[in-house]
């Protein structure tokens, strides 16, 4: 079977990252049409949102585990059971969390966040709006992880693209116009409409022969056992994700919150691209163990680690060391003022929250759920308290010390626990072919840029060409360093031959 992972990796990858770098651009335009308090309501909107996606049960991993084997046994009927049963299920996911945040929404903004009296209107009537918005995501995000069970990403991730990039533009046209907040929100429901009609057409070009079925109990009951335990973690992801937004609105206000959810926002969007190229490893690592080819896997497993890993750290030096510079040039003084310390510790909690990734989807390919599942729940409730604990004594730096923390003491704790059990590798093997040689270099870069970036950074030319010569020795120490000799060979022919033409 050709997985073609390269392929569908850097697929994955051009679907979050165009997206990520039109958000990004544009949060400056967002946050001075809404001002920093209209900023931070959206933020609050969007988090008690996302939080609603905790009723979701994860039928999503089970359909793309179920859909990735009988398409590659030819079970055409089969995969659409498994289709419909998902549509299904996610409809009636999407109807009960709007009619409960329809139904709670005077209740979260007037007795439980902070939002001052003048937006009370406003936010309730945006949170209802986003009510909407919540149906259509959740048939989004099942229709959007069809093509992936189907191993084509390349599907999937340019439909995301073209979305993920128009919408952060159309927010930024309609605040132009003069509109506010709610308007903002209405277009990314139309957005969202439009976007599961295209995923659909796309789902219908890819299985043509599609028709309705409804699942026997024996396949129902496959994809629900998978999913129960897959729910585990994505109900402790989304808990973790979110919850730290709606303390720090309840503890700190609605200003505070957007400090915070700038440079947390930036962190998650650079740092979290490389899971996009890592999320291919589910379906490929369910294909493998089903086959047998545990060395395969194993050979891959650490190439991808040993890559992914250096890339991440890559990104960690240039977000930690030139946070406060980044920030300033980004969104001004106050906001690098407030948000530097909470850019640089989230930059690093994400990066080694991002070493639990690849062993995850591995653990999750080979059948074990629950290892992952229970993990995550008490890294869920253990962090929580612990950001909490943060949020109450320190405001948002604490949060972000509170992740950081957190981030520590169950990445270590996993990858012990995975490691030559549920994952067919050892810890030792792979810290020895996986991490020492992606984060040694970007160590010896992280010291070198940040002596540079102390004592000779005197202004704006001063920094561009510091983080330019950072950036430039990153990639030399990749390419000598971290690229396997192969692969190194291979991307010089292609420079070689880029040139010749």
């Amino acid at each position: 079977m050709n997985l073609r992972l390269f392929h569908n990796a850097w697929s994955n990858l051009l679907g979050a990252a165009v997206p990520a770098l039109a958000a990004l651009a544009t949060v400056p335009l967002v946050v001075a049409g809404l001002g920093e308090a209209g900023y931070g309501l959206y933020a609050l909107v969007t988090a008690i949102v996302g939080y609603f996606a905790v009723i979701d049960i994860n039928v999503t991993a089970g359909s793309v585990r179920t859909i990735a084997g009988q398409h590659a046994r030819g079970e055409h009927e089969g995969v659409a059971a498994t289709l419909c049963f998902g549509l299904v299920v996610y409809a009636l996911i999407g109807l009960a969390g709007a009619l409960g945040l329809v139904t709670c929404a005077r209740l979260l903004v007037t007795r439980v966040f902070a939002v001052p009296d003048a937006l009370t209107l406003e936010a309730v009537a945006c949170l209802r709006l986003a009510a909407l918005g919540f149906l259509f995501g959740q048939l989004q995000g099942y229709l959007q992880s069809v093509p992936q069970g189907l191993m084509r990403f390349d599907v999937s991730g340019r439909i995301e693209m073209v979305f993920g990039t128009l919408v952060p533009l159309l927010t930024v046209a309609v605040l132009l116009l003069g509109q506010g907040l709610f308007e903002v929100i209405a277009l990314r429901v139309l957005a969202s409409a439009v976007h599961c009609m295209v995923l659909w057409r796309s789902v219908r070009h890819l299985l043509p022969a599609l028709r309705w079925r409804w699942p026997e109990p024996k396949l129902r009951a496959s994809i629900l056992g998978f999913s129960a335990w897959s729910f585990l973690s994505r109900f402790a992801a989304l808990s973790y994700a979110h919850a730290d937004k709606l303390v720090i609105g309840a503890l700190v206000g609605v200003t505070g919150l957007a400090y915070f959810t700038v440079a947390a926002t930036l962190a998650n969007r650079v740092l979290g691209l490389t899971f996009r190229l890592s999320g291919v490893f589910f379906p490929a690592a369910s294909a493998l163990a089903a086959g047998g080819e545990l060395a395969r896997l194993d050979r891959a497993y650490l190439k991808a680690t040993r890559y992914v890993v250096y890339l991440n750290a890559a990104m960690l030096v240039l977000l930690a060391v030139f946070a406060y510079p980044l920030l300033h040039l980004w969104m001004g003084a106050e906001f690098a003022r407030s948000g530097a310390a909470v850019l640089a510790l989230m930059a690093l909690a994400q990066f080694i929250d991002s070493l639990t990734s690849l062993p995850s989807l591995v653990n999750d390919g080979m059948g074990h759920p629950r290892v992952s599942g229970l993990f995550a729940v008490a890294r869920a409730i253990a962090g929580l308290g612990i950001v909490y604990l943060g949020v109450a004594g320190w405001g948002i730096v604490g949060a972000a010390w509170g992740h950081l923390i957190a981030a520590s003491i169950f990445t270590l704790a996993f990858l012990v626990a995975v490691h030559g059990r549920t994952v067919p590798t050892t810890l030792a093997r792979l810290c020895r072919q996986g991490y020492l040689p992606g984060m040694g270099a970007a160590a010896c870069v992280a010291l070198a840029a940040g002596v540079a970036e102390r004592w000779f950074d005197r202004g704006m030319p001063d920094f561009v060409l510091i983080a330019c010569m950072t950036a430039a020795l990153l990639a030399l120490l990749g390419m000598l360093v971290v690229a396997e000799p192969p692969d190194r060979q291979w991307a010089w022919a292609r420079v070689k031959a880029l040139a010749g033409e």
